[in-house]
């Protein structure tokens, strides 16, 4: 078996591990609020980590074949093809309990193309591991882990240059994630996020790392546990600069995407706040009038919790 199909294997078996059972029932109630046109939806971040689907908000990604035949009204599916993705709440009663999820919906076009954007936003996230829930037919799942190679593709690619001439395979991901982290308006501190996505999914990037590492177009070579890649200086360069420049032009896009958000996803400003609570400690006091009118009266305090450093 080639490397490549060993690579295709693993990526195949981690989507199908285990989930926690009680997220298909937001999959029956996605299928019923967007008909025929979801073609998979993939669950990912905190829940498959944690494995409890009722701490928090579950992360899934719906991908659809077509924007215009998702959505009732045409302005949402402009929206989405503008700036990818919309992202929606939604909630199930599961056992006399609620359950609660945020959904990112895409085009399996753009999906695709976002496995080799400049921008890390969907690479960064899906060369992690993450689980298919729904697919609607074999082909299609073929094609995601296609997309979920590239990413992981994409990832090294870019992240290699920025690590020392020898290194740990583990360095890698913790460079990647950090910098991923670094060019997105996040709750959490990149640096210690990155550490404890790769500590979970330590054996899955120990298995990816050389094959991901020997179809780069560098010198590789193996020395105790270390890697190293003879990387010319003016890639380096350019890597770093590259990272620079996605790193302002992704707090840009997160700002964009939370503006579309507040017309799209029910309790936005109440969820934002629980979560820049959960991550950095602090409780903060939201003003009704900001609730109210997030888009009139949210900026100022958005100012002023940045400066605060209760977000990055």
């Amino acid at each position: 078996m080639s490397e490549a199909e060993s690579l295709r294997h693993c990526l195949e078996a981690q989507l199908r591990q285990p989930y926690p059972y009680p997220v298909t029932a937001l999959v029956q109630a996605i299928r019923a609020r967007h008909g025929e046109a979801v073609a998979a939806v993939l669950l990912y971040g905190s829940c498959v980590r944690s494995g409890d689907p009722f701490d928090g908000l579950v992360d899934l990604y719906v991908l659809v074949d077509d924007y215009t035949k998702v959505y009732p009204k045409s302005w949402l599916a402009l929206a989405n093809r503008l700036l990818p993705p919309n992202v929606f709440y939604l909630e199930a009663a599961v056992g006399g309990k609620a359950l609660r999820a945020k959904y990112a919906v895409l085009s399996r076009r753009d999906f695709a193309s976002g496995m080799a954007w400049f921008q890390s936003y969907l690479w960064g996230r899906f060369a992690q591991p993450c689980r298919l829930l729904y697919c609607r037919d074999p082909e299609i799942s073929a094609w995601i882990v296609t997309c979920l190679l590239k990413a992981m593709r994409t990832f090294v690619r870019r992240t290699a240059p920025l690590c020392s001439e020898c290194f740990e395979p583990m360095e890698l991901w913790r460079q990647g994630l950090r910098l991923s982290y670094s060019s997105e308006l996040r709750t959490e501190r990149a640096e210690a996020r990155a550490k404890e996505l790769v500590r979970w999914a330590a054996g899955f990037y120990q298995t990816v790392t050389l094959p991901l590492l020997r179809a780069l177009p560098w010198c590789l070579k193996s020395q105790g546990g270390r890697v190293c890649l003879t990387i010319p200086q003016w890639v380096r360069i350019l890597a770093r600069l590259a990272w620079g420049v996605r790193v302002l032009q992704g707090k840009l896009l997160s700002l964009l995407r939370l503006i579309k958000a507040a017309f799209t996803f029910q309790g936005g400003v109440d969820y934002l706040i629980f979560k820049l609570e959960r991550h950095s400690g602090r409780k903060i006091e939201l003003p009704e009038r900001v609730r109210r009118h997030p888009l009139v009266y949210g900026w100022g305090m958005l100012w002023r919790l940045y400066r605060q450093g209760v977000f990055r």
